[in-house]
């Protein structure tokens, strides 16, 4: 009967042609069949599943079947989830949506700074000698800017705190503040390259400890500084900045508390002083994917853009350039995932099986998410209050 099921459900999904062995070694092709010889993908059914918990939470239930061996893939991963978003209509309607709602909008009222540090930590305290595995020589751990496909993260990295810098508009001897600084590239340079004194805020000990090396090694201690601190925290002790930047931290901040970051903002920028947003973003108000918040970002939301933009007017903040950076996203997480599988051996034998397979889900499914899903990654830049000294046009973005 489960074969059975299942079979109605794989002879409607089109597309590439992919084979489906079952538990009991039997083997079937589905898809576009019009290909000759073997198909590429397949796709092993190594137990009898749970239907009723597959349908009722599916992008749970699925990725656990993986990381248990439940299931297994052979071929392209990054191929197998362009097949499924290409046939996501079949599996709508199965998950209990209003359920998922409920549980998530109630998970998203938590307001304790605490247990947000302990969810960060959770992702980014893994050890920097995890990261250093498969990230670029900088440590970037967000969206690179690639001018060309043929370059290498390492200069599409380099490239992106570029791009981010020269929006900013520093001037030497000014005040930079970076909320959620990662491990520091972004400080570094605004410091060697524009003369700026920059801090950077971070939950995440592993990154405080990281970037306080490369000050050092940077020779930089007089000029830049990094604290383990919570963005509310900071304006309570009354520093102001010139230029504030945030760069894949926002999506931490939770449904609930957006205003309250636009609001520190607001405490600490300086009037006409300029901010960079850099955060995922949704088309719509929808839940955080269920397997995503379970085992990659506790309580993390992904925003709309719409639920940003209405913010920046209730803050006094004036919009001034809008980015979209979708592309660049995908072509990041899968370069990512290609180096994390070269240093498969090594992950596992720290984590474990179960560790690698997640992770390998996490990096593939968001590459191809943000080609298929709709998800999408924004760079928003503006000021506090009207501005009226900025350049009349971006050639200031593009002359080297």
């Amino acid at each position: 009967m489960q074969k059975k099921l299942l079979e109605a459900i794989f002879c409607r999904i089109k597309g590439e042609p992919f084979a489906v062995t079952y538990w009991d070694g039997d083997t079937r092709v589905y898809g576009t069949k019009d290909k000759e010889g073997e198909p590429s993908l397949r796709l092993m059914i190594n137990e009898k599943l749970n239907l009723k918990e597959m349908f009722l939470e599916p992008d749970v239930k699925f990725g656990e079947a993986y990381m248990d061996r439940k299931i297994d893939f052979e071929g392209d991963l990054r191929a197998i989830f362009s097949l499924l978003l290409e046939n996501e209509n079949l599996f709508k309607g199965s998950t209990d949506q209003k359920g998922l709602l409920q549980r998530f909008l109630k998970s998203q009222k938590e307001t304790s700074s605490q247990k947000q540090a302990e969810n960060v930590q959770y992702h980014y305290d893994l050890g920097n000698d995890f990261f250093e595995l498969w990230l670029d020589k900088t440590m970037s751990y967000s969206c690179a800017y690639f001018k060309s496909p043929e370059d290498s993260l390492d200069q599409a990295q380099l490239q992106k705190i570029d791009h981010v810098l020269r929006k900013l508009q520093l001037k030497e001897g000014e005040r930079l503040l970076d909320i959620g600084s990662g491990w520091g590239w972004l400080l570094i340079k605004a410091a060697k390259e524009y003369g700026v004194e920059a801090l950077g805020i971070t939950l995440s000990k592993e990154q405080e400890e990281g970037t306080k090396r490369r000050i050092a090694e940077e020779g930089l201690e007089d000029r830049v500084k990094v604290r383990l601190a919570d963005y509310r925290d900071l304006p309570a002790e009354g520093p102001t900045f010139d230029k504030i930047v945030s760069i894949g931290m926002f999506e931490h901040v939770g449904k609930d508390h957006k205003s309250e970051y636009f609001s520190a903002l607001n405490k600490m920028l300086k009037p006409g002083g300029l901010s960079l947003l850099h955060t995922m973003t949704h088309p719509t108000e929808i839940p955080t994917n269920p397997w995503l918040e379970k085992y990659i970002f506790p309580w993390g939301y992904i925003p709309s853009l719409r639920e940003v933009m209405w913010e920046l007017p209730e803050h006094s903040f004036h919009l001034i350039d809008a980015e979209s950076l979708r592309l660049h996203y995908s072509m990041t997480t899968g370069r990512w995932a290609d180096n994390f599988e070269k240093v498969v051996d090594r992950v596992e034998e720290k984590y474990g099986e179960r560790f690698v397979r997640m992770w390998r889900l996490y990096l593939n499914g968001a590459s191809i998410s943000f080609l298929y899903s709709g998800l999408d990654i924004h760079q928003l830049l503006f000021s506090k209050g009207l501005n009226n000294e900025l350049p009349l046009t971006r050639d200031y973005l593009y002359k080297m």
